[in-house]
């Protein structure tokens, strides 16, 4: 008889261990869920920063060149430095697709005829 009851604790005891071990999962899983609604969340919210940023660096030039902000100086400096970065990148197309002065087509054009053609209209 004792060892009836010795099996019936271990049964209970496994089932309440079972049970445990479910509650266990399930609070995981809202855990995990949890975790990845945060991390959307933080997505969205970098997102929505980097677009503030970018809004806030247009409105700060844009005040800077019309003379409404002290800093003036540091408006027109910012607009240098991406004239220069355009400048660069002019610069590298050129290099990758280099200008020939051997004529093309009709009327012995060369390239760059072509190119100040398209700027005249």
């Amino acid at each position: 008889m004792a060892e009836k009851e010795v099996i019936r604790r271990l049964e209970a005891h496994i089932l309440r261990l079972i049970d445990d071990h479910r509650e266990a999962i399930r609070q995981r899983d809202e855990a995990l869920a949890g975790r990845d609604a945060l991390k959307t969340q933080i997505r969205t919210l970098q997102e929505r920063i980097h677009a503030l940023d970018a809004e806030l660096a247009r409105v700060e030039l844009s005040e800077g060149l019309a003379g409404k902000s002290p800093d003036r100086e540091k408006a027109k400096a910012r607009v240098n430095r991406l004239m220069r970065e355009v400048d660069k990148c002019i610069a590298l197309l050129r290099q990758a697709a280099p200008q020939t002065d051997e004529p093309h087509g009709k009327g012995g054009q060369t390239e760059r005829d072509f190119d100040t053609d398209k700027d005249n209209g």
